[in-house]
């Protein structure tokens, strides 16, 4: 599993290895790192034009540091100090020994323009806010320019524990980042300002309790359903999915797709496209008389392309059993009905349905998509899967938020949130946690879209097709 910790915790890491190590040598660790990182990325450092923005502090220090190991190997380094009485004095004394130069903002745009590689040492972890004007003045002719960019620790000019960014930032081709990833490596917006993230381990003890998990093969292998020989379709759960309209029975179809890719032993369908659904899947177990009297679920999915009907949805609210909340589910359910609930709830809204829970406009969302997934949570005390460019899971219990790290843009599809609803609410008739079900099924679904489009436009429906081959990959792997 991949982990991401809050700045505090890092800091905190931080003083307690260095108060065990001789003074610099964690930062030397780092610049060993980044150097190593940086020659990697050109594949000859002799003779390359290195460009190094230095900022106040350890970040510039180590960006420092690792100029005066590359001028070292030949390449010609220049460091543009963006506040020259702050700069670190040790790693600048290095960089001169080495055969660095210094130089001035003013007048540094040609300096960009014509590096090799561009190292960010503008702002460490602790920056707040987006960039000053010259260091965005520079890092703007950076994007421009033919320049690899590499960011010391995150890219500056992100918020390193939240993934916002808040003006001007760095846009990297890499990221090397110390000890351990941070959360606005792994989150939108911030996450697209990162590229390729290379992890250097300096040594830092962390806490077992993250800010942010990433689940990766084996943990999601390891939280699969398995029938086994004393299996029967009961016995691996019921999942009852209340979805469609007579406008909208694709989404019924999809979500049951999803439904029956997910690893329940069966699908119960109830509402007004039981015609398509079984036309689709005869092997559905389909009722007519509402969620109530459709027989006994381990599980219910709630809401896709339901339309007006509220009546479903209060029936599926007042069941004690674990309960997915999707799409038009996410407009008609009362927020007191699913606070009251004893049963796990998992809500899965995308930015815009997410916005018009919260009431606040779509772009606050997508712009502080973890305060904005925990809000949502605490609110509605029910687990949140806010889908999006980066897909977070969130309990309201509190612990580490799950980011998923499958997926492609091509998923941005009608019909693909159908899809993630019914396989995870079949991981929950399965007998997953909200949280598990939530971040098992993003994971899978974001895998199949993966194997679905292969780099071209894909349907939900596709989607749907491959998760057996997802749900192989990671077993088999």
């Amino acid at each position: 599993m991949r982990t991401a910790y809050s700045v505090e915790t890092v800091r905190a890491a931080e003083r307690e290895l260095m108060a065990r190590l001789p003074d610099g040598a964690l930062m030397q660790r780092a610049a060993a790192g980044l150097a190593a990182a940086c020659a990697d990325l050109l594949g000859r450092v002799y003779g390359r034009r290195i460009v190094l923005l230095v900022g106040s502090g350890d970040n510039g220090g180590d960006a420092l540091y690792a100029g005066a190991r590359l001028a070292r190997r030949g390449a010609g380094v220049t460091a543009v100090l963006l506040a020259p009485e702050r700069a670190h004095i040790g790693g600048l004394a290095a960089l001169r020994r080495a055969g660095g130069r210094t130089a001035a903002p003013a007048g540094a745009e040609e300096l960009v323009e014509r590096a090799d590689l561009l190292l960010d040492g503008i702002v460490g972890i602790g920056g707040k806010g987006g960039l000053r004007p010259d260091a965005a003045r520079l890092a703007e002719v950076a994007e421009r320019s033919r320049a690899a960019v590499v960011a010391v620790d995150l890219p500056s000019g992100v918020d390193a524990d939240t993934g916002e960014v808040r003006g001007a930032a760095v846009r990297a081709d890499l990221t090397v980042t110390f000890g351990t990833h941070k959360p606005g490596l792994l989150i939108d917006p911030a996450r697209e300002y990162a590229g390729s993230v290379r992890l250097v381990d300096i040594g830092l003890a962390l806490p077992e309790e993250a800010e942010l998990e990433a689940l990766q093969h084996a943990d999601v292998a390891r939280l699969l359903p398995v029938p086994t020989g004393e299996s029967d379709k009961y016995r691996r759960g019921v999942v009852g999915i209340a979805a469609g309209s007579a406008r909208y029975p694709g989404a019924a179809v999809l979500a049951v797709y999803g439904a029956l890719r997910g690893g329940a032993g069966a699908v119960r369908y109830v509402g007004p496209a039981a015609d398509a659904v079984i036309a689709r899947f005869p092997e559905t177990l389909v009722s007519d008389r509402g969620p109530k009297h459709a027989g006994r679920v381990q599980a219910w999915v709630v809401g896709p392309g339901a339309g007006e009907d509220a009546s479903a949805v209060g029936e599926v609210l007042a069941s004690d059993v674990p309960v997915l909340i999707d799409a038009d589910g996410l407009r008609l359910a009362d927020r007191d009905a699913v606070r009251a609930r004893t049963a796990p709830t998992l809500m899965t809204p995308h930015a815009g349905e997410a916005a018009a829970l919260l009431g606040v406009p779509r772009e606050e969302v997508e712009g502080a998509r973890l305060a904005s997934a925990r809000e949502l949570a605490g609110r509605y005390d029910a687990t949140v899967l806010l889908k999006g460019s980066t897909t977070l899971v969130a309990d309201a219990g509190g612990g580490a938020v799950r980011v998923n790290p499958t997926g492609t843009a091509w998923l941005a599809t009608a019909g693909s949130g159908d899809v993630l609803s019914g396989l995870a609410g079949s991981l929950l008739a399965s007998g997953l946690s909200a949280p598990d079900a939530g971040s098992v099924g993003a994971y899978l679904h974001g895998l199949a879209g993966r194997f679905a489009a292969d780099g071209a436009p894909v349907g939900a429906h596709d989607v749907a097709e491959a998760l057996p081959a997802a749900w192989r990959d990671v077993t088999e792997a």
